[in-house]
């Protein structure tokens, strides 16, 4: 695994809002990635989250692209490379800070023919706010221009507040909000499988659509500051852990919300 950042490359990720890093994985793990999250996503089946609190359907968005979260939590393997210690490392080293948890993980699968993804923010669908929050984007299939590859629009995260929009069918929703934006010009991110990206959690991002009869799988993780605090909205938290929380509370509970990396302390999530 190539997890060496260099300086030119966490300068760029925080001007830009994120960094493609190629060769990511070696082609003895990408096997392995793709042989767990295959498994772990045939396991779960329509479950969304591990509980089946949410399920798949027919709707616009589960055209979007097949999405299975928290893998760790159900499958071995998944936990495993969800769990490394070194993309924490990479994950705080960019963000700039001390500890990294894992917000949630989630498999994003461009099915043949699925609907692009419409352009959006990460962090605020989250129950924390953070401006150092950040995601990892990994390929397990060639990410391209026609099966749907990603795009950003570079250095959106300086400016984003935490308003945001659904990823619907308007691909351009977000630009009605932020209408600053909306003549930026976008950069379009297609990999070769095994690399990977990393981007803030409030940059404008999107995919577009999968044009080809073969599928786009990836494998990502959205990334929480150690420190952060519920803000109140429940998104992917337990029922019951949502019902206690107050707003203002420390998120550190490990059985959520592993703690995978800290540069100080001691207890890091096995």
């Amino acid at each position: 695994m190539h997890t060496e950042l260099t300086s030119q490359q966490i300068d760029s990720y925080r001007e830009n809002g994120f960094v493609v890093i190629e060769n990511f994985l070696t082609p003895d793990e990408l096997a392995t990635w793709r042989t767990y999250v295959d498994e772990a996503v045939q396991q779960r089946e329509d479950r969304k989250l591990a509980d089946g609190t949410m399920r798949a359907g027919d709707s616009y968005y589960d055209k979007v692209f097949v999405q299975r979260i928290n893998l760790w939590q159900d499958h071995d393997g998944m936990r495993q490379l969800m769990f490394d210690a070194r993309i924490g490392k990479m994950a705080a080293e960019l963000a700039g800070v001390e500890g990294i948890r894992i917000w949630h993980d989630q498999a994003l699968i461009k099915q043949p023919w699925a609907n692009p993804t419409g352009w959006h923010l990460d962090n605020p669908y989250w129950s924390f706010s953070s401006r150092d929050a950040i995601s990892l984007w990994v390929a397990l299939d060639d990410a391209t221009y026609e099966n749907g590859c990603l795009y950003f629009v570079p250095g959106t995260h300086k400016t984003a507040t935490f308003d945001n929009v659904g990823i619907g069918q308007n691909m351009g929703d977000l630009f009605t909000v932020y209408h600053q934006w909306a003549d930026m010009p976008s950069v379009a991110a297609p990999m070769k499988a095994g690399s990977c990206s990393f981007h803030n959690g409030l940059l404008a991002h999107g995919a577009g659509a999968n044009m080809t009869p073969g599928w786009r799988r990836a494998m990502t993780c959205a990334y929480m500051p150690d420190g952060s605090t519920f803000n109140g909205q429940k998104n992917v938290l337990p029922e019951d852990m949502a019902a206690r929380l107050q707003v203002g509370d420390v998120l550190d509970d490990d059985a959520q919300n592993p703690l995978i990396y800290h540069r100080t302390k001691t207890h890091v999530t096995a």
